[in-house]
């Protein structure tokens, strides 16, 4: 089957890997949109396996505050400071620590295995490995803390 741009543009925007990638992807399972979704989150597991023993010392910190009530705050790293800067990679920050302030998990093992709030399909881990393969960095998320005020109030 003839891949064409457009197939591949389609599977860029539902998935967020690489082009290149996508192409592949689409060759492999003969132009089959659903294989090659599923082809390119089995090699984003590959690529993040591979990148596990890299040091991920970079990153932000960030935090936010609902209603004077309710704090939370992670740290997620990353091997670089470029990739800090990254809106991909802010905006995935941002899902992790509204995902704490949410639904307050009680270890980090507990908060990996719940169901990711954008995709209730994955969990917290399989969003991670999926920011691992698309920007191509060892990322982790290293810890967090959940705060909750009864009598009086939390600020950032």
């Amino acid at each position: 089957m003839a891949i064409t741009a457009g197939m591949v543009k389609e599977l860029r925007e539902m998935t967020g890997a690489g082009m290149m990638d996508c192409k592949k992807a689409l060759t492999e399972t003969n132009g089959d949109m659903d294989a090659a979704v599923e082809f390119l989150r089995k090699n984003g597991q590959a690529k993040a396996e591979k990148k596990a023993g890299r040091i991920a010392a970079e990153g932000i910190v960030k935090t936010v505050v609902r209603d004077d009530k309710v704090a939370a705050i992670v740290e997620v790293n990353s091997e670089t400071d470029f990739v800090a800067k990254n809106d991909e990679f802010q905006g995935f920050v941002d899902a992790v620590v509204n995902q704490v302030a949410d639904n307050a998990p009680a270890d980090m093992d507990a908060f990996m295995a719940e169901a990711w709030a954008a995709d209730t399909s994955k969990t917290v881990k399989d969003a991670l490995v999926e920011k691992i393969a698309v920007i191509g960095e060892n990322l982790n998320i290293r810890r967090f803390e959940r705060v909750e005020a009864e009598n009086g109030c939390v600020v950032s």
